[in-house]
């Protein structure tokens, strides 16, 4: 029997999509699973826990902490923007004030810092495992995992780790299982710990920890560790999630129709320098399979998370809609420039794209291979407003053959389609530590810690990162059509919530 764990901390919005395929794909060959998702678990843990009231703000946070719940996952709150905001902000401060008593541990609704140990630092998570009882969700998981383990009896504990975020309560969470059950076998696997295992430093840093690390997708390996020789058809399931817990003004449904990205060709790209090769479901089935699952869950909004949604998977989507709401992550593309074709994408459901136009100067997407022009950019803006399609844009400052006047034309172009653009996303590049675009480029030491996955490195141009960020605290973010544009976000889901805003972020 086989245990999956989603440690915290990510933003709880939704269940885990990996989890979700490796459960749907062990069950479809016959393996018995189970599956925890102590990220969401954990959360709710520390909010129900309360906070010693210090102030008004936190006597407020835990007098309307039931009330703010149930209106976070309420429709309801896509219609009051400012209510929404105020709900957030209290379980924020409410979670932050729980977790004071664990010492530098600080805790947001989307992240997990600690002032002593760092997660890009192999010793100090070696540490977290040995010190697992100083977690700060140390009591939720003591109960919640032993409880597991003596109800299942697994032979395998699954710990899929992602983010940074993750990594401190993950290592916690396989000190503790180490600590307890020395019989059982622990695999790490997940986005996160592939690219450490494919980055150039990596020393296999953690065994007498894990008992096996996986690079790559896990599916295979636990069906082999299952005793099953087969080769697995990934498939997903939602069956043991759960689904209105999530803090969201709607049932998500996150679902995965490839892994990689089918472009693969822009410079300093993190999947490009592991080598991560493009695996599609083919568009006709990962459409189908959509759909089953949105009959089966019935969610408000399915979420794409593809590195990036083909043409061929949106074309597919604009003739068979999946039967909710949808978005995700597109490239721009000659097609998205097609008014009609934008129609139809609305037509199939589509209500918001995530797009990664990265800057508003031309020369800067030829050197860092994008693959677009300026001119498309401005025609797919255009005809995804007049179709009613959302564009959540993504910017990046920084990049190797950005300068300062470059950046500028960037908040020029942003000004100039500030009408188009729902939302913003701004970046400070960094550069991947094995990227092989860096080689021309000097390089040191960007963050200490020998699982770093970035470098930092002489800009060429004189444009550092102090420089940028001072750009856009100081000019970008203030200019007022971009100002406007950045209140409408989500604060800390961004993304995540976003499409449940598009029309309703003003109202009251």
């Amino acid at each position: 029997m086989i245990l999956l764990i989603n440690p915290p901390l990510v933003k709880p919005s939704e269940p885990p999509p990996g989890l979700a395929r490796l459960y749907g794909t062990l069950g479809a060959e016959g393996v018995r699973c189970e599956v925890i998702d102590a990220n969401i678990e954990g959360l709710l843990y520390l909010l129900g826990k309360g906070a010693d009231v210090c102030d008004s703000w936190t006597a407020r946070a835990v007098k309307n902490r039931a009330r703010n719940l149930e209106f976070i996952r309420s429709a309801q709150s896509r219609l009051n923007f400012d209510r929404y905001k105020r709900a957030v902000s209290d379980l924020n401060r409410l979670l932050g004030k729980s977790a004071e008593s664990s010492g530098p541990a600080r805790l947001s609704l989307s992240n997990y810092q600690d002032s002593s140990l760092s997660p890009v630092r192999s010793a100090d998570l070696v540490k977290a495992a040995e010190k697992y009882d100083t977690n700060p969700f140390y009591h939720y998981f003591s109960n919640r995992i032993s409880n597991a383990i003596e109800l299942f009896s697994p032979s395998v504990v699954g710990i899929s780790l992602n983010f940074l975020s993750q990594a401190l309560t993950a290592f916690s969470l396989i000190g503790f299982i180490k600590a307890r059950y020395a019989g059982i076998k622990v695999v790490l696997g997940g986005s996160l710990v592939t690219s450490w295992v494919r980055g150039p430093g990596w020393k296999r840093a953690f065994d007498g920890l894990a008992d096996l690390v996986v690079s790559g997708p896990g599916e295979q390996v636990l069906l082999k560790l299952a005793g099953r020789d087969c080769v697995a058809k990934r498939s997903f399931s939602y069956a043991p999630f759960p689904a209105d817990h999530y803090l969201s003004p709607g049932r998500i449904l996150p679902y995965s129709a490839s892994l990689g990205c089918w472009w693969n060709r822009c410079s300093f790209c993190p999947e490009k320098a592991e080598g991560t090769r493009y695996d599609p479901v083919p568009p006709k089935e990962a459409v189908r399979e959509a759909a089953r699952l949105c009959a089966v869950n019935r969610p408000a909004l399915i979420h794409f998370v593809d590195s990036a949604m083909s043409p061929a998977l949106l074309s597919r989507l604009s003739e068979n809609p999946p039967g909710a709401p949808w978005y995700g992550f597109a490239r721009m593309t000659k097609r998205l420039a097609d008014e009609d074709f934008c129609r139809a994408l609305k037509a199939g459901g589509c209500v918001m794209l995530k797009l990664g136009l990265e800057s508003g100067d031309q020369s800067v997407l030829d050197s860092e291979g994008k693959g677009m022009e300026l001119g498309l950019a401005t025609r797919i803006l255009a005809s995804l407003k007049k179709a009613g399609i959302g564009a959540y844009v993504y910017l990046l400052f920084g990049a190797p053959s950005e300068s300062e006047a470059q950046a500028r034309a960037t908040l020029d172009f942003t000004v100039r389609h500030a009408p188009f653009i729902d939302f913003l996303n701004l970046a400070v590049f960094n550069m991947p530590l094995n990227s092989p675009d860096a080689k021309r480029l000097a390089t040191a030491p960007h963050y200490e810690g020998d699982l770093s996955l970035y470098t930092g490195f002489r800009h060429p141009k004189g444009w550092d990162r102090a420089k940028v960020r001072r750009f856009l605290d100081s000019e970008f973010k203030r200019h007022p059509a971009i100002a406007a544009i950045l209140s409408h976000d989500p604060p800390l889901f961004t993304s995540n919530h976003a499409p449940f805003f598009l029309r309703h972020e003003l109202q009251d």
